[in-house]
């Protein structure tokens, strides 16, 4: 495993929430403007602590999206003042905690911190974890001719080049097979 669970989960949140702006293949529409779609993102990644629910709330998280956004368009030492301007906007102090169903991990702000805020803090936290292990080349945007998708490679050998968001291997494989058809005929 590259990342310890809490990392890899923050890092899979991040890319999650970054490809709710309308940047994908998959949808050229913002996926984070409804109720319902705030529920389905917060089905897909649970929080413990205060939620909302409310239309502040998610606009405050669709608001970190694009700082969330910056770190997949930096390299390593880009990165590092975004990533500490975060924690400091997060007033960060992290600490362990334990509750169901994950075994000891880090919470860098206080569970009635706003979601928003806890988001972009655990996020940051997470690359930290990326840039100590100089593992940034994990850090990537989808290689589709037409997506600007992001993702992180937590594949054994790093060489995942398509993100999730809109079943771009597979439109990919099929447009080269295509081509491989069209140049034998």
């Amino acid at each position: 495993m590259l990342f310890i669970h809490d990392t890899a989960e923050s890092l899979r949140m991040a890319a999650d929430l970054v490809n709710t702006l309308p940047i994908t293949a998959a949808s050229d529409v913002d996926r984070l403007l409804t109720d319902d779609d705030m529920e389905e993102f917060l089905a897909a990644h649970p929080y413990s602590g205060a939620i909302a629910r409310d239309d502040r709330e998610r606009a405050a998280v669709r608001g970190i999206r694009d700082r969330l956004h910056a770190l997949w368009h930096s390299d390593r030492a880009d990165a590092v003042p975004l990533v500490n301007a975060m924690l400091a906007d997060g007033s960060a102090l992290p600490r362990l905690v334990i509750h169901e169903p994950y075994d000891w991990h880090i919470h860098a702000t206080d569970d009635d911190a706003p979601l928003a805020v806890r988001m972009m803090v655990e996020s940051a936290m997470a690359f930290v974890d990326v840039i100590r292990q100089d593992a940034y080349d994990r850090v990537r945007v989808c290689s589709a001719d037409d997506c600007q998708g992001v993702y992180v490679d937590f594949s054994r050998n790093g060489s995942k080049r398509y993100c999730d968001s809109g079943n771009c291997g597979n439109r990919m494989n099929v447009n080269a097979y295509r081509r491989r058809l069209a140049e034998n005929d």
